[in-house]
């Protein structure tokens, strides 16, 4: 199926605030207290800036994150901490420091939970077990079995709901009372502490790459990719780069055909709900409805929409795992939109995107191979196996 595009009458030079404060480093210094923090590499990928006709491609690779696949740990430990802080603390403390939270909230008996397509409930597993809290988190039907086991292997308890993501959602809202924390990346009425506090946990990622850049002397960004389900990791990212200073990237925002929720509520300028099921194998990005906390963010800071099926994500999978990049599904969408677009698209496309000679595109790899027999299946290589592959040649070069 050809992909779609959308350019976004409604963007803006700066974001709108939509309730959040000044961006901070607060999250930063927080996850530097998690046990096995680093910042995640930034590689510059030449094969891939040459399929796009760029001058060069950035890939922060989030594939290994505090020792999960994926960057949702980013989000889910802000929130989790902050909130367990602000329900359960017995005295006031600094939220910077995770054993200063652990040793502030009485756990007995309590507990999070969380829906989700996989990563963001892992993340917030995680975070429970490091609190000693219990974790019970809801997965929609078709979730793969290997992304439930992963999440049941931080000791959390697992449900899968007869329904869609949305279902997953509406299922765990009503579990909330007070010994039980709703720890969600998406907002509803009445419902927005977390998942604001999900958008400003994701600032680490692109604060690490701001200083990366200028530890290289590197371009900084003209084109930002940025793949969306709920659109939480977009408006972080939208946050980052539209803050109405002198030199704006064009951002482009990635989501399934199946899931274009985003895409939809841009055209109907309001929010749209794409009704399931929402089958693609893009299971982070399968969301029917977008979070009313960062429509705003999303709607005025997105210069273009862009739809994909599957198949453009496998491109990128295989293209990111030529530059010894492992990706999956989701993680490889941002890539996957820009490539339809460069290689599919109008001259007036590739321009609207911001795929113009001499370029510097930011693409964020936002999981590892969350769903391995499915990787294998793509790539036709384990996950393994292309990092054996880049272990060789980036040795060969150093002999």
């Amino acid at each position: 199926m050809p992909f779609q595009i959308f350019l976004n009458p409604a963007a803006q030079v700066a974001v709108p605030a939509a309730g959040f404060s000044d961006e901070s480093r607060n999250p930063s210094r927080l996850h530097a207290s998690l046990p096995g923090y680093a910042a995640t590499a930034l590689h510059s990928c030449p094969s891939i800036a040459e399929r796009l006709g760029v001058g060069t491609v950035l890939v922060k690779d989030e594939s290994q994150r505090l020792g999960l696949p994926s960057f949702k740990i980013l989000g889910a430990s802000w929130a989790v901490l902050t909130t367990v802080l602000d329900a359960w603390a017995k005295h006031e403390v600094d939220v910077l420091s995770l054993r200063a939270v652990a040793d502030a909230i009485d756990t007995n008996g309590r507990g999070l939970v969380a829906a989700t397509d996989g990563n963001h409930g892992r993340g917030v597993a995680r975070m429970a077990a490091l609190l000693g809290l219990e974790a019970h988190i809801l997965v929609p039907a078709g979730t793969a079995p290997s992304r439930i086991a992963a999440i049941e292997s931080e000791g959390a308890a697992v449900t899968v709901v007869d329904g869609t993501y949305d279902d997953a959602i509406a299922s765990s809202a009503a579990l909330a009372d007070d010994d039980h924390l709703v720890i969600s990346d998406t907002s509803w009425e009445g419902y927005d502490g977390a998942p604001r506090r999900v958008v400003e946990g994701y600032s680490t990622l692109f604060f690490e790459i701001d200083d990366q850049i200028e530890a290289w002397h590197g371009p900084t960004p003209d084109v930002v990719a940025l793949q969306a389900g709920v659109g939480a990791f977009a408006a972080a990212g939208l946050r980052h780069y539209r803050n109405g200073g002198s030199r704006e990237p064009r951002t482009v925002v990635v989501e399934p055909t199946s899931a274009d929720c985003l895409m939809a509520s841009a055209k109907a300028r309001d929010i749209t709900a794409v009704p399931g099921p929402h089958t693609s194998t893009m299971a982070g990005l399968n969301c029917g409805l977008p979070s009313e906390l960062v429509w705003p963010i999303v709607q005025g800071g997105s210069d273009v929409f862009v739809a994909i099926d599957d198949s453009h994500a496998e491109t990128a999978m295989k293209a990111l795992a030529a530059e010894g990049i492992v990706s999956g599904e989701s993680g490889a969408a941002g890539l996957g939109g820009l490539l339809a677009v460069a290689e599919e698209g109008t001259d007036e496309d590739r321009v609207a995107a911001g795929l113009v000679p001499g370029a510097c595109v930011l693409v964020i790899n936002t999981e590892g191979a969350t769903d391995p027999e499915n990787y294998l299946a793509v790539v036709g290589a384990t996950a393994d196996d292309v990092l054996d592959r880049r272990d060789a040649a980036l040795s060969a070069i150093t002999r």
